[in-house]
């Protein structure tokens, strides 16, 4: 077995995950839940809701302010991968786990429910990972990779669904998939399968699931998706979710690890937590036996970041009042067409800073016990108590379906007719449905149904696979593992065009946003004017750029003749060279003890002020105060000027207080206002002669050290400075000063 590990300052190398893979066995099964820490210290905060803490992680923006804590939640949180490259999505899974995803979830390529049997080999998928064996063992391998590097299981997820779903969950239980997506309606509704062929391979399915203790997740929710309008199939999805969870649990999976899928129906400008906040009650008390998986709503959401994040964070208020056990993250990438890193790992971010930020919530809020609430919850319960009498009526779920009862438009029992319809007899697999002769026998672990193994061996009633020396699920020696059969589309080759870019040691380096050097970029443009003509100009502006493949994926109308915002996606045709590059140089700073050190023994005095018009002050504030580690802390003497300081007042203060620098802050950054006020002080100091007596230190979120020299400081900070940073400088550029002074 190879000897590889993860280091995490270096790049996963794929190649490495690929090597020796037909030997490789997950090391366990089955579905784990957040271990809960009551009462944990992170920083200086105490969380009532937060989980164990990774062991390494990437904090939220804000973390450096709190000591770089990194708090996370009690729900699993999930991330949906759908590249459509197992191999780039094996990068993506160690960015999402490392920002707080534990429930990898791989959506299977376009038409694979269609399918009937496995595929092997990796090829390249359309909408989605083509899921085959090889790809699953590369990806479970390099999570248990991944798991050790964060500290916590992480759960790796499918779909058994199709004609194909019981091949699917034997491989599934072969190679540690820990959960998957089960659902015999889905099958039957939106696939057009069978009915009597889907529920068979439904239990079948649920029976190996259940062998390996996987989680399963329904597909009721994708009525709320198709139906016209969503809010009005309420009751059909309670139906929906109760007949799946109640087959599961009738074939012997655990309640603790059947998993409604719940996806709050309306979103904004609708009023949604009026709307959904009662339908999440409602299924909490009809399901309490059950977990929740909650989804976020991706019917009424477009191609915009900022829409889709407000309505992921409405909707984890209703997972965070009604307890989700699971919580997904959906990113706008079905309207851009492009499924990019950086919005699975952003909605990761959301849920995290989402859910933590709502720690605690109901300690000090509860839901109403009357009024509104309960009974809108209390009538969504009657009515889908109304469907289920209904369908008895009819003869059952068949019959039901046969007469368009599912995804019909209607809050039952209004109907408008619009309802999928599907006929017993019809569909994909009709017949193939085969009565078990009398001395029928299969000799495997998970099986379902009647199995005649004691007219062979009374001992194995309870262990067919005994029969045969045990099956793969016992003896995965016995797996038949296939490399590649396509000679023209596989992992191999997709990693051979793009050698130079990959691994520890790359040359190369392009942007990418779906597979590595795809080349592909985003860029953010307004124009003042319509919306046809703001397409037309951005496209014409990629076109110039030299940028091709370019499309616009998001278009917003700040006003329809004033103004429109254009996203926009284009690919480069160059790459870059790692081994050529300038890399900005890493700030020098002295220690803490070497501050404090050399203003002990050589006091200091600065003057500052922000400076011309301006009227902004904490960023300076910040510089200076002891209270947010400014350059109080280690002694310097700050005489603070207040803002809107004229830059000949600056100076003056300076002479006055026989101070050794002066601090400019400017944030304004109009008609380069910014640099204009720094050259101001710049040459007045020189007019009076004390230029080169004082130093002369500029700053603010638009300054870069370059266009403050140019305009005249000695030294300019940007974003990210800090006070150790300007104390540095100030200590280092007085020593040099003196040394030459002294030359």
């Amino acid at each position: 077995m190879s000897d590889y590990i993860l280091d995490k300052d270096t790049k996963i190398d794929v190649a490495e995950i690929l090597k020796d893979l037909e030997h490789y066995h997950p090391r366990r099964r089955g579905w784990t839940w957040r271990e809960p820490v009551p009462g944990l210290q992170m920083g200086p905060f105490t969380y009532e809701d937060a989980s164990k803490p990774l062991k390494d992680s990437v904090g939220l923006p804000p973390a450096h302010y709190f000591g770089d804590i990194d708090p996370q939640p009690i729900p699993v949180i999930t991330t949906e991968i759908a590249s459509g490259r197992f191999e780039d999505d094996i990068r993506r899974m160690r960015m999402a786990a490392h920002h707080g995803a534990d429930h990898i979830m791989v959506i299977r390529t376009a038409g694979q429910s269609h399918f009937d049997g496995l595929i092997e080999g990796t090829p390249q998928g359309i909408g989605g990972v083509p899921v085959t064996r090889k790809q699953v063992r590369a990806q479970r391998k390099a999570l248990d990779m991944i798991e050790d590097e964060v500290g916590r299981p992480i759960n790796y997820h499918s779909y058994v669904s199709g004609v194909a779903g019981p091949d699917i969950a034997v491989m599934f239980a072969e190679e540690g998939v820990n959960g998957a997506h089960q659902d015999p309606q889905y099958n039957v509704i939106y696939r057009n399968i069978n009915m009597v062929r889907s529920f068979v391979d439904a239990c079948e399915s649920k029976k190996v699931m259940a062998w390996a203790d996987m989680a399963q997740i329904d597909g009721a929710h994708n009525a709320n998706a198709t139906a016209r309008d969503a809010w009005k199939v309420m009751p059909e999805l309670m139906v929906q979710h109760g007949i799946n969870a109640l087959i599961s649990a009738k074939v012997g999976m655990k309640k603790k690890n059947i998993c409604l899928s719940t996806v709050p129906p309306t979103a904004t400008p609708g009023p949604c937590i009026h709307i959904d906040l009662p339908y999440a009650v409602a299924l909490r008390d009809l399901f309490h036996e059950y977990r929740m998986r909650a989804q976020m709503n991706t019917k009424y959401i477009e191609a915009s970041t900022r829409e889709a994040t407000v309505t992921h964070v409405l909707n984890m208020v209703i997972s965070k009042l009604t307890s989700a056990d699971i919580q997904s993250t959906i990113t706008p990438d079905e309207g851009r067409n492009v499924p990019w890193h950086i919005y699975n790992i952003e909605a990761c971010d959301t849920a995290k800073q989402a859910l933590i930020g709502m720690d605690g919530l109901m300690e000090m809020v509860e839901l109403k016990k009357d009024g509104y609430l309960r009974e809108k919850a209390r009538e969504l319960k009657e009515r889908a108590v109304l469907f289920l009498e209904n369908m008895i009526e009819l003869g059952g779920y068949f019959n039901s379906v046969e007469e368009g009862f599912f995804v019909d438009s209607g809050m039952f029992p209004e109907r408008n007719g619009d309802g999928i319809s599907r006929k017993i007899d019809g569909g994909i697999g009709v017949g193939t449905v085969i009565k078990r002769a009398k001395d029928y026998c299969a000799p495997v672990t998970a099986h379902y149904g009647y199995n005649n193994v004691a007219q062979y061996d009374p001992s194995a009633a309870d262990d067919p696979a005994k029969l045969i020396g045990g099956c793969t699920f016992e003896c995965p020696e016995k797996i038949q593992y296939i490399d590649e059969l396509d000679e023209t589309d596989n992992v191999y080759l997709r990693m051979d065009e793009v050698k130079d870019y990959a691994g520890p040691d790359a040359k190369l380096i392009k942007p990418e946003m779906e597979w590595l050097a795809d080349g592909t970029m985003m860029l953010t443009m307004f124009f003042p004017t319509d919306v046809r003509h703001a397409e037309a100009a951005a496209l014409e502006i990629g076109k110039r750029m030299n940028l091709t493949d370019c499309e616009v994926i998001n278009r917003e109308i700040m006003h329809r003749a004033e103004g429109t915002r254009i996203e926009m996606k284009g690919k480069v045709g160059f790459s870059i060279r790692m081994d050529e590059l300038q890399l900005p140089s890493v700030p020098d700073v002295l220690s803490d003890d070497e501050l404090w050190d050399a203003i002990d023994k050589k006091p200091m005095r600065i003057v500052a002020g922000t400076i011309g018009d301006d009227e902004h002050s904490v960023g300076l504030r910040e510089i200076l105060n002891i209270k947010h580690g400014g350059i109080e802390k280690y002694g310097i003497e700050c005489i603070y000027l207040g803002t809107s300081v004229p830059p000949e007042k600056l100076v003056q203060a300076a002479i006055e207080t026989n101070a050794d620098a002066m601090l400019a802050s400017c944030i304004i950054s109009h008609d380069d206002i910014h640099y204009k006020n720094i050259a101001k002080v710049d040459r007045i100091a020189r007019e009076m002669g004390v230029r080169d007596k004082l130093m002369f230190v500029a700053g603010g979120t638009q300054v870069t050290d370059e266009g403050a020299r140019e305009a005249g400081a000695d030294v300019g900070f940007g974003r990210g400075s800090h006070g150790n940073h300007v104390a540095t400088f100030l200590v280092k550029e007085r020593a040099r000063r003196e040394q030459q002074n002294a030359r």
